[in-house]
């Protein structure tokens, strides 16, 4: 929230006040939407083929499922939605806006690590979200597509990661084949 927020000030500050445009494209807000699917479900074939090639993306998806815990789907969907709008929000609008698309992604890369190599893959895959959010709100001019695909990423991998048994995916410490009763 704290960078929703920081944006939001930095924003206004810097434009006297948050044009609607920032976010939407009254005219063309379906193209948004569509290229935010578009690029949310890209990003999220991406990491599937990532799990196949990169064993450590399975030891990352243990340490971050360990972090959260057990989620409902209102809060999943709740943090997807904070997260999302919070990050595009600060990244896209405030520092994409001020420095310029690679200092945005860059930052936003090197917000998402964390100790050990299994974290150089999320900071990796954080780099590749970043470039291609940015990117959308380069061309497009408006947060609507890096806020959704923002969303989706988050939405498919904390529901999958705070919640295994109902996502279709191994239960942390559960030998392959295997289901936790």
């Amino acid at each position: 929230m704290a960078l929703a927020v920081g944006g939001a000030v930095w924003i206004g500050l810097r434009e006297g006040i948050i044009p609607l445009r920032l976010f939407i494209d009254i005219r063309e807000w379906w193209l948004d939407l569509l290229l935010g699917i578009s690029a949310g479900l890209l990003l999220l074939g991406l990491w599937k083929g990532s799990e196949r090639v990169f064993p450590m993306a399975q030891e990352l998806e243990d340490q971050l499922g360990t972090v959260l815990g057990r989620l409902g789907r209102t809060e999943v969907i709740a943090l997807a939605v904070l997260s999302g709008f919070a990050e595009e929000l600060f990244f896209r609008g405030a520092v994409q806006g001020t420095f310029g698309w690679v200092p945005a992604t860059i930052l936003f890369a090197l917000l998402h690590t964390g100790r050990g190599r299994a974290f150089r893959l999320w900071t990796v895959f954080a780099l590749i979200a970043g470039l291609l959010f940015g990117g959308l709100m380069e061309w497009r001019g408006n947060l609507l597509g890096p806020v959704v695909a923002h969303f989706l990423v988050n939405a498919v991998n904390l529901w999958r990661l705070a919640s295994p048994e109902d996502s279709g995916r191994l239960p942390r410490g559960s030998a392959e084949g295997e289901k936790e009763s």
